[in-house]
């Protein structure tokens, strides 16, 4: 039998190795294929026949997001339920241990009510009907420096960027345009991300911060390196660019999506569980 690269299949006996994508036309008596359960393989033809899968069953939010990792980075793929093991070896109670409340989730919980608190709705729409947009950007720093997820380093370039009322203007109309605002979020993020531009804080950490931090249950922060190891030894393509873009944190979305879903036997509450995780698996970080 010939296999066609794009293909999807299953292995007739290793059901454990879940569903694969054919890397490339079968050649001779091989064909590689990559398989979510167990990474890529070369398969003999000889002792075996893939079974080809279509339809629904060919679905799988990896495959159809599929990015080999660059093992001469040192990066090496690992399933999901490796990943898994990794997360429960540096919190072995998951979600619900103390230690991985006091490490990892209290302090960002804790930034979200003070979003709650000082950057909620009605009272950004109060204090713009005012033009205080001074007390706007005070608020959204002191939700900055609630949390150490930006570095140092990039919360100088915002604090900086903030210092004319027209920039102060233009990132608190946009900031609650992004938060709040009715158009798509594509568009809503991509006008933050050009005000950023403009002041000259265009941060992944900084554009990606608010959404995250007020909406948890929905939205990812995005820490460039951590976020594109973790996609990395997961095979998640999340067309990364250093340049703010749609595209890349649309992908990001997706791959939080996916981690979110699959992980339903360790029970994440929201996003901040979730980038816990990611940022347990990436590699060199616990």
């Amino acid at each position: 039998m010939q296999y066609k690269k794009g293909e999807r299949v299953k292995h007739p006996v290793k059901g454990d190795w879940g569903l694969g994508e054919v890397l490339q036309d079968s050649s001779g008596d091989n064909v590689r294929i990559f398989f979510v359960g167990a990474g890529e393989k070369t398969i003999s033809l000889k002792y075996v026949e893939p079974i080809k899968v279509d339809g629904d069953e060919a679905n799988h939010p990896v495959l159809n997001n599929l990015k080999i990792s660059n093992t001469s980075k040192g990066i090496k793929y690992q399933s999901l339920s490796q990943s898994i093991e990794r997360f429960l070896e540096i919190f072995p109670e998951g979600f619900y241990g103390e230690r991985y409340a006091d490490e990892e989730r209290d302090y960002k919980l804790k930034a979200h009510n003070l979003a709650l608190e000082l950057l909620g709705k009605k009272d950004l729409e109060a204090l713009l009907s005012k033009s205080s947009y001074s007390e706007i950007c005070m608020r959204a720093l002191r939700v900055v420096n609630a949390t150490n997820l930006i570095f140092p380093n990039e919360k100088m370039p915002l604090k900086d960027g903030l210092a004319t009322e027209d920039r102060k203007k233009l990132f608190s109309e946009t900031l609650y345009q992004l938060l709040y605002g009715n158009a798509d979020l594509e568009g809503r993020f991509m006008q933050f991300s050009r005000a950023l531009e403009e002041i000259g804080a265009a941060k992944w950490t900084t554009a990606s911060y608010f959404l995250f931090i007020a909406f948890p249950d929905r939205y990812m922060f995005m820490k460039p390196t951590v976020t594109q190891s973790a996609a990395e030894v997961s095979a998640f393509e999340i067309n990364y660019r250093p340049k703010l873009n749609w595209l890349t944190y649309k992908s990001v979305l997706a791959f939080s999506d996916y981690l979110k879903s699959e992980l339903y036997e360790l029970k994440p509450r929201d996003m901040i569980d979730v980038q816990s995780f990611m940022w347990c698996i990436a590699p060199g970080n616990y």
